[in-house]
């Protein structure tokens, strides 16, 4: 059965997404620029609230993903941070100025988080050469990768999501994100073989996940 990974950039929101089905939370704060590390107080409520995973972004800013050693330093406190109150997954990634996967502190956050798990995020799909990246990501221990095949969403990257499955050899989960919607979601999971799917489900325009729109796409994604 295929599941369902929800972005959730409140703690209301977490809470929706949780009641309406979603099967794990992506916890961020700051939709407007894409997510950026959330509060620890609400990831622990929510972890109180509802027994999904919740994976954290840890990114201490919008923008870029080149970051200072000042904003690397406060991404490491984060991960132990998450860590010690029981964060299921850990999500991030950092760039070069030339937009090459940066390895050293990928790879030293990786280490830091131990055994919880890794996704880098759509800072992947920045990446001059996906094919050449997601091979890095898998040497380095990531487990999961969020992306949209290069594209600005999933179902104009569908082509080379499929690619990037094959490349995998399940080696590392391909998790495909962007402009995931209820709309979209059947033709994605005809097209590509992955067992998560990412979406925020929100269709305001607000930051708030839409309950009705995560059980639309559960909907189809239990046939």
């Amino acid at each position: 059965m295929k599941r369902l990974e929800v972005a959730c950039f409140n703690l209301e929101s977490a809470l929706i997404a949780a009641k309406a089905g979603a099967d794990r939370i992506e916890f961020c704060a700051d939709y407007a620029s894409g997510g950026t590390t959330p509060d620890l107080e609400d990831f622990q409520k929510i972890k109180e609230a509802t027994a999904i995973p919740v994976y954290i972004m840890i990114r201490p800013r919008g923008g870029d993903f080149v970051y200072s050693a000042e904003e690397i330093t406060r991404m490491k406190q984060s991960i132990i941070d998450f860590k010690k109150a029981g964060a299921d997954g850990l999500v991030f990634g950092l760039l070069n100025t030339d937009h090459t996967l940066a390895a050293a502190t990928n790879i030293e956050m990786v280490e830091l988080a131990d055994n919880t798990p890794c996704t880098f995020h759509r800072a992947f799909d920045q990446s001059p050469d996906l094919e050449q990246s997601l091979e890095q990501l898998i040497n380095w221990g990531f487990k999961t990768v969020l992306t949209a095949g290069g594209s600005s969403s999933a179902i104009d990257g569908a082509a080379t999501l499929q690619k990037l499955f094959y490349h995998a050899k399940s080696r590392i989960q391909i998790l495909p994100g962007g402009g995931i919607r209820s709309g979209n979601i059947a033709e994605l999971a005809k097209l590509l073989p992955t067992d998560f799917f990412h979406s925020a489900g929100i269709t305001d325009g607000s930051e708030m996940a839409d309950p009705a729109e995560i059980k639309a796409i559960k909907s189809v994604l239990t046939l």
